[in-house]
Protein backbone atom coordinates (compact mmCIF):
# COMPACT_ATOMS: atom_id res chain seq x y z
CA UNK A 1 0.00 0.00 0.00
CA UNK A 2 1.44 3.48 -0.88
CA UNK A 3 2.25 6.32 1.86
CA UNK A 4 -0.73 8.40 -0.11
CA UNK A 5 -3.36 5.73 0.67
CA UNK A 6 -2.26 4.91 4.10
CA UNK A 7 -3.39 8.48 4.81
CA UNK A 8 -6.58 8.82 2.87
CA UNK A 9 -7.29 5.39 4.79
CA UNK A 10 -6.89 7.21 7.97
CA UNK A 11 -8.55 10.23 6.79
CA UNK A 12 -12.00 7.98 5.84
CA UNK A 13 -11.62 6.23 9.14
CA UNK A 14 -11.62 9.71 10.88
CA UNK A 15 -14.61 11.00 8.97
CA UNK A 16 -16.65 7.44 10.04
CA UNK A 17 -16.08 7.69 13.03
CA UNK A 18 -16.93 11.48 13.84
CA UNK A 19 -19.41 11.90 10.69
CA UNK A 20 -16.43 15.02 10.00
CA UNK A 21 -16.41 15.59 5.90
CA UNK A 22 -13.30 14.13 4.08
CA UNK A 23 -12.09 17.28 4.16
CA UNK A 24 -12.84 18.90 7.55
CA UNK A 25 -10.93 15.03 8.54
CA UNK A 26 -7.80 15.74 6.30
CA UNK A 27 -7.41 18.92 7.86
CA UNK A 28 -7.84 18.03 11.37
CA UNK A 29 -5.83 14.82 10.97
CA UNK A 30 -3.13 17.42 9.69
CA UNK A 31 -3.48 19.56 12.64
CA UNK A 32 -3.12 16.76 14.86
CA UNK A 33 0.05 15.48 13.20
CA UNK A 34 1.31 19.04 13.41
CA UNK A 35 1.16 19.57 16.71
CA UNK A 36 3.25 16.71 17.97
CA UNK A 37 6.64 18.19 18.65
CA UNK A 38 8.38 15.36 16.57
CA UNK A 39 11.40 12.96 17.33
CA UNK A 40 13.82 13.69 15.12
CA UNK A 41 15.15 11.00 15.48
CA UNK A 42 12.36 8.53 15.14
CA UNK A 43 11.93 10.36 12.01
CA UNK A 44 14.72 10.29 10.36
CA UNK A 45 17.44 8.36 12.32
CA UNK A 46 19.42 11.32 12.53
CA UNK A 47 19.89 14.19 14.94
CA UNK A 48 17.84 17.63 14.03
CA UNK A 49 21.32 19.12 13.60
CA UNK A 50 22.40 16.86 11.59
CA UNK A 51 19.76 17.20 8.68
CA UNK A 52 19.89 20.92 8.64
CA UNK A 53 23.74 20.74 8.29
CA UNK A 54 22.44 18.72 5.04
CA UNK A 55 19.78 19.60 4.21
CA UNK A 56 19.63 22.76 4.67
CA UNK A 57 16.24 23.47 6.80
CA UNK A 58 15.43 21.60 10.38
CA UNK A 59 12.61 19.05 9.92
CA UNK A 60 10.12 21.37 11.20
CA UNK A 61 10.66 24.17 8.24
CA UNK A 62 10.43 20.93 5.69
CA UNK A 63 7.02 20.14 6.95
CA UNK A 64 6.24 23.66 7.06
CA UNK A 65 7.46 23.76 3.16
CA UNK A 66 5.82 20.16 2.11
CA UNK A 67 2.33 21.35 3.65
CA UNK A 68 2.02 24.17 2.09
CA UNK A 69 2.82 21.96 -1.17
CA UNK A 70 0.07 19.57 -0.18
CA UNK A 71 2.56 16.94 0.16
CA UNK A 72 -0.05 14.70 2.44
CA UNK A 73 -1.84 13.99 -1.01
CA UNK A 74 0.99 12.85 -3.05
CA UNK A 75 2.99 9.48 -3.51
CA UNK A 76 6.40 8.86 -1.64
CA UNK A 77 8.66 9.46 -4.84
CA UNK A 78 6.89 12.58 -6.02
CA UNK A 79 7.85 14.62 -3.12
CA UNK A 80 11.14 12.97 -3.02
CA UNK A 81 11.80 14.40 -6.57
CA UNK A 82 9.99 17.60 -6.09
CA UNK A 83 12.75 18.59 -2.89
CA UNK A 84 15.58 17.69 -4.85
CA UNK A 85 13.99 19.65 -8.20
CA UNK A 86 12.39 22.68 -6.34
CA UNK A 87 15.05 23.22 -3.52
CA UNK A 88 18.05 21.65 -4.21
CA UNK A 89 18.82 19.18 -2.02
CA UNK A 90 20.44 15.82 -2.31
CA UNK A 91 18.92 12.53 -2.63
CA UNK A 92 19.94 10.66 0.45
CA UNK A 93 18.90 14.27 2.21
CA UNK A 94 15.09 14.26 0.23
CA UNK A 95 14.53 10.99 1.41
CA UNK A 96 15.47 11.48 4.73
CA UNK A 97 12.79 14.80 4.95
CA UNK A 98 10.39 12.64 2.94
CA UNK A 99 10.14 9.47 5.13
CA UNK A 100 10.05 12.13 8.23
CA UNK A 101 7.52 13.86 6.87
CA UNK A 102 5.50 10.51 6.06
CA UNK A 103 5.94 9.13 9.19
CA UNK A 104 4.75 12.50 11.03
CA UNK A 105 1.91 12.70 9.11
CA UNK A 106 0.73 9.15 9.53
CA UNK A 107 1.11 8.38 5.89
CA UNK A 108 3.53 5.46 6.83
CA UNK A 109 4.06 2.90 10.03
CA UNK A 110 6.79 4.74 12.10
CA UNK A 111 8.23 1.03 13.39
CA UNK A 112 9.90 -0.21 10.29
CA UNK A 113 8.38 -2.87 8.34
CA UNK A 114 10.50 -5.95 7.84
CA UNK A 115 13.31 -5.16 5.15
CA UNK A 116 12.51 -1.19 5.29
CA UNK A 117 15.10 -1.35 8.75
CA UNK A 118 17.72 1.52 7.87
CA UNK A 119 20.56 3.27 9.78
CA UNK A 120 22.32 6.68 9.00
CA UNK A 121 26.24 7.78 10.00
CA UNK A 122 28.13 11.48 9.54
CA UNK A 123 31.69 12.04 9.33
CA UNK A 124 33.40 15.15 8.84
CA UNK A 125 37.18 14.10 7.06
CA UNK A 126 39.58 17.12 6.43
CA UNK A 127 40.09 15.76 2.93
CA UNK A 128 38.24 16.99 -0.82
CA UNK A 129 35.54 15.20 -1.61
CA UNK A 130 37.29 13.37 -4.78
CA UNK A 131 39.48 11.66 -2.06
CA UNK A 132 36.86 10.50 -0.22
CA UNK A 133 34.66 9.31 -2.83
CA UNK A 134 37.70 7.44 -4.24
CA UNK A 135 38.32 5.74 -0.90
CA UNK A 136 34.69 3.97 -1.43
CA UNK A 137 35.17 3.57 -5.54
CA UNK A 138 38.50 2.62 -5.25
CA UNK A 139 38.48 -1.53 -4.84
CA UNK A 140 42.28 -1.44 -3.61
CA UNK A 141 41.81 1.84 -1.33
CA UNK A 142 39.03 0.90 0.25
CA UNK A 143 40.44 -2.72 1.15
CA UNK A 144 42.89 -0.25 3.73
CA UNK A 145 39.54 1.01 5.64
CA UNK A 146 36.91 -1.45 4.73
CA UNK A 147 38.70 -4.88 4.60
CA UNK A 148 36.63 -7.74 3.01
CA UNK A 149 33.43 -5.99 2.96
CA UNK A 150 30.48 -7.55 0.55
CA UNK A 151 30.09 -4.86 -1.05
CA UNK A 152 30.07 -3.60 -4.89
CA UNK A 153 29.30 -0.32 -6.40
CA UNK A 154 26.51 0.02 -8.12
CA UNK A 155 26.66 3.74 -9.57
CA UNK A 156 28.54 6.52 -8.83
CA UNK A 157 29.27 10.07 -9.08
CA UNK A 158 32.68 11.17 -7.85
CA UNK A 159 32.66 13.61 -5.41
CA UNK A 160 28.93 13.70 -5.09
CA UNK A 161 27.39 10.24 -4.13
CA UNK A 162 27.77 6.67 -5.12
CA UNK A 163 25.16 3.48 -4.38
CA UNK A 164 26.47 -0.04 -3.60
CA UNK A 165 25.25 -3.49 -3.13
CA UNK A 166 25.92 -4.92 0.36
CA UNK A 167 25.59 -9.18 0.47
CA UNK A 168 25.72 -9.69 4.25
CA UNK A 169 22.70 -8.91 4.85
CA UNK A 170 21.50 -8.30 1.26
CA UNK A 171 20.96 -4.45 1.23
CA UNK A 172 21.81 -0.83 0.09
CA UNK A 173 24.52 1.09 0.73
CA UNK A 174 24.65 5.19 -0.27
CA UNK A 175 26.74 8.01 0.11
CA UNK A 176 26.15 11.63 -0.54
CA UNK A 177 29.07 14.14 0.28
CA UNK A 178 29.31 17.95 0.41
CA UNK A 179 32.19 20.00 0.57
CA UNK A 180 33.08 21.95 3.66
CA UNK A 181 34.94 25.39 4.07
CA UNK A 182 38.75 24.21 4.24
CA UNK A 183 39.44 21.27 1.93
CA UNK A 184 36.58 19.55 4.13
CA UNK A 185 33.89 17.13 3.70
CA UNK A 186 30.70 15.36 5.24
CA UNK A 187 30.06 12.48 4.22
CA UNK A 188 26.72 10.83 5.24
CA UNK A 189 26.01 7.35 4.73
CA UNK A 190 23.27 5.41 4.93
CA UNK A 191 22.56 1.69 5.12
CA UNK A 192 18.93 0.66 4.36
CA UNK A 193 16.82 -2.42 3.41
CA UNK A 194 18.16 -3.59 6.53
CA UNK A 195 15.88 -7.02 7.32
CA UNK A 196 16.27 -6.59 11.62
CA UNK A 197 17.00 -4.19 14.28
CA UNK A 198 19.47 -6.99 15.24
CA UNK A 199 21.45 -6.53 11.72
CA UNK A 200 21.13 -2.72 11.90
CA UNK A 201 22.51 -2.62 15.42
CA UNK A 202 25.68 -4.75 14.21
CA UNK A 203 26.12 -2.65 11.31
CA UNK A 204 26.26 0.67 12.80
CA UNK A 205 28.21 -0.18 14.98
CA UNK A 206 30.54 -1.62 11.94
CA UNK A 207 29.89 1.66 9.64
CA UNK A 208 30.99 3.95 13.05
CA UNK A 209 34.09 2.11 13.64
CA UNK A 210 34.68 1.64 9.52
CA UNK A 211 34.00 5.84 8.99
CA UNK A 212 36.90 6.15 11.67
CA UNK A 213 39.25 4.53 9.80
CA UNK A 214 38.56 6.29 6.87
CA UNK A 215 39.06 9.42 8.32
CA UNK A 216 42.11 8.15 10.06
CA UNK A 217 43.52 7.22 6.70
CA UNK A 218 42.61 10.39 4.90
CA UNK A 219 43.55 12.73 7.51
CA UNK A 220 47.04 10.50 8.09
CA UNK A 221 47.82 11.25 4.35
Amino acid sequence: MTTKKTFKRGVRARAAKTGESYTTARSQQLRKAAARAPDIMELTGMTDAALKRGSGKALREWFEILDAWGASERGHTEIARWLVAEHGIGGWWSQSVTVGYEKARGMRPTKPLPGAIELSVTRTIEANPGRVSDAFTDASLRARWLPDAPISVRTSKRGKSARFDWDDPPSLVAFNMMAKGDGKTQLSLGHVKLPDAASAARLKSMWRERLTALKQMLEGG
